[in-house]
């Protein structure tokens, strides 16, 4: 394994409500230097996959700012400080589609675009569901949209169930329910 890159230098270039930018001076093993921007810090976020039954995973459909349109994937949320991250999934999907899950498993752990943020999504796979809402923070109602998985290739193929944690979340879900079977 490669030897880790020397930090020479961090610095705040830009701070937002939620962001904040960092550059960072690095000397690498064979002597080369670069500044590199990255978002620093990043809390963990989760990812859930909730299987209303064997056959169907509940999708949500809500609004993007970064894409500037609605978008089709699962539910998901902040881990607040302190919350165990199985606790912060089944609140999320209590909030988000108004059901709660008896049976929680953190399937994965995968980052978003390490050359710049400092993030983790914790995959949780749901299941064994009972209704129960609690409210959101969100700005207008969610649209749950139950999917059946023997349709999945139809729910890729969409244009609005593009994010990739969400592709990736219920392809891994998939496996591993696929393994239990």
């Amino acid at each position: 394994m490669p030897q880790k890159p020397k930090i020479l230098n961090r610095r705040i270039v830009a701070q937002s409500r939620l962001f904040r930018v960092e550059e960072v001076d690095l000397e690498f093993a064979n002597g080369a230097r670069r500044t590199f921007e990255r978002v620093p810090g990043g809390v963990d976020s989760v990812m859930i996959v909730p299987m209303l039954d064997a056959e169907t995973v509940l999708l949500i459909r809500e609004y993007g700012a970064g894409s500037d349109r609605y978008e089709l994937g699962l539910p998901k949320g902040v881990v607040e400080a302190g919350e165990d991250p199985l606790d912060a999934a089944n609140r999320e999907i209590q909030e988000e589609i108004g059901y709660g899950a008896r049976d929680l498993r953190m399937i994965k752990r995968v980052s978003l675009v390490p050359g710049y943020i400092e993030h983790h999504s914790l995959i949780v796979l749901a299941r064994d569901l009972y209704a129960k809402r609690l409210p959101g923070d969100e700005p207008e109602p969610i649209e749950v949209v139950p999917w059946s998985l023997k349709n999945v290739d139809d729910l890729l193929a969409r244009a609005d169930f593009d994010e990739a944690r969400s592709v990736a979340a219920l392809l891994v879900a998939m496996r591993v329910l696929r393994t239990r079977s």
